[in-house]
């Protein structure tokens, strides 16, 4: 490895000084600032996060797969990721190196595909219970309803991820409690990435004193579903089935060069991790599909049809069904291009490298932006219509080669995809097929990108009623 560049091809640089200069415009827009950015500086550029941090932004894919694929082992998390230890603990987000691949060998299991059929139903149960919800809100109101659709949808996600683990362990209103601790710091986590000028102050407003009380009360809580869990599997009758759950799952799971069970602090840290991870994602994907399908009646009708003429009579799709009805897919997928959950992904050279003639420092910083990645107009032919038929297996062009990123990639892509795109069809089709989605008068949402890319305040959707 050399230790200068092969040539002078530097990626451009953002003085310290505009980046300083405009850190609160970027706190309050980083989604349409860094496009401006991009825009104006190329497909990779130097500058300062909140103009102290300097970091590579880049939304070229040949650089994105060199890191996450063909050279990941000389690129690990960063501070920005693992300052998350300090909230949910060493889990499969957080992890690194030997750990994480020994904890996710362990852990993977419970999301294949012989798993996801057995939890499909779980998640369909959640679905027909937001259904019904509907129809309990639409009761004398004309057959339609306005509501919060991301509210309403991240209390279905977390439902979904939090049943799937926990099973009965947890009840409604702890749930919403652990869905409201974890909104909660990540939100404060996310503001001190983004304004580091303004830490001093919140440690004197003893703002970190009070986010780390939260985790505290995050994990007992965690602790006492463990143990609840635990008392109901021991007083199962002999020979009864345990629980069929991933927490059931992660308590029989050994690791292989010991034969050891995980320790329940590590256990403790892997359920926090799953429990952001796995409702965040999904509220936020089902969210923007869902205004998608309302701005393009088109589309929705299109699902409806299909779900009506594979899934005849109301029949409840299991998970060998949905292969029959591949619009769903495509709607999730294409929704999740435009309004990608994991927006920005971060990385650190652990080794000096070299990229193209390009040198790469040990220590640099990588802010892969795979929201300006999915709207690149170089890569995506009409890169702002919302047109998921550009996922199928026959569409023209094909996907651009690492230009497709919700998930990540390389051998840290999500351990989860699999489940979050099956709860995500399991949503759409199980409401669609009952209601119609369709806009309000209120004004679309702005973006609000924390760890995960949510609306800006409320986005309003009205659901109607099918005859």
């Amino acid at each position: 490895m050399p230790d200068q560049p092969t040539a002078p091809t530097a990626w451009p640089q953002v003085p310290r000084w505009l980046t300083l200069s405009q850190s609160l415009k970027k706190a309050r827009d980083p989604v349409g600032n860094l496009n401006k950015v991009l825009a104006a500086y190329g497909d990779t550029v130097n500058l300062y996060l909140g103009g102290v941090k300097p970091s590579v932004v880049t939304r070229d894919p040949a650089l994105m797969q060199h890191i996450l694929q063909k050279n990941h082992r000389r690129y690990h998390k960063s501070d920005l990721t693992h300052g998350l230890l300090r909230y949910l603990g060493k889990g499969l987000l957080t992890n690194e190196g030997a750990d994480w691949l020994r904890q996710r060998r362990l852990i993977q299991p419970g999301f294949h595909r012989q798993k996801l059929t057995g939890l499909t139903r779980l998640m369909r149960a959640a679905a027909d219970e937001w259904v019904a919800e509907l129809a309990a809100q639409n009761a004398g109101q004309n057959g339609s309803v306005e509501l919060d659709a991301h509210a309403a949808m991240t209390r279905v996600a977390f439902r979904i991820v939090a049943q799937s683990v926990f099973g009965d362990a947890l009840s409604d209103a702890e749930l919403t409690q652990l869905s409201d601790w974890l909104t909660a710091i990540q939100w404060f986590y996310v503001t001190t990435i983004r304004q580091p000028y303004l830490r001093p102050l919140h440690w004197l407003r003893g703002s970190y004193g009070q986010h780390d009380a939260l985790a505290r009360q995050l994990r007992e809580l965690v602790r006492q579903g463990i143990a609840r869990h635990r008392a109901a599997a021991a007083a199962l009758p002999p020979g009864a089935a345990p629980p069929d759950d991933l927490l059931q799952m992660l308590l029989d799971a050994r690791y292989e060069d010991t034969g050891e069970p995980m320790a329940e602090d590590q256990l403790v840290d892997e359920l926090n991790i799953l429990l952001v991870a796995g409702h965040e994602t999904s509220a936020n994907a089902l969210t923007w599909a869902f205004y998608l399908l309302a701005r393009h009646p088109e589309v929705q009708e299109k699902l409806v049809a299909e779900v009506e003429r594979e899934l005849p009579g109301g029949q409840p799709p299991e998970f060998p069904d949905l292969p029959r009805v591949p619009y769903a897919l495509h709607v999730v997928q294409e929704a999740m291009r435009l309004y990608p959950p994991a927006w920005i992904i971060d990385r650190v050279a652990t080794e000096d490298d070299e990229f193209q003639g390009q040198f790469i420092a040990k220590g640099s910083v990588f802010s892969l932006y795979v929201y300006g990645l999915h709207h690149h107009a170089g890569l995506w032919p009409d890169a702002e219509v919302f047109r998921p038929e550009r996922f199928a297996v026959e569409a023209q062009p094909p996907l651009p080669t690492y230009g497709y990123l919700p998930f990540g990639g390389g051998p840290r892509l999500c351990v989860g995809s699999h489940f979050a795109l099956t709860e995500l069809q399991l949503v759409l089709i199980q409401t669609l097929r009952r209601y119609r989605v369709l806009p309000t008068a209120a004004t679309p949402p702005g973006l609000n990108p924390l760890i995960t890319l949510r609306p800006n305040g409320e986005l309003r959707l009205r659901f109607e009623r099918r005859a």
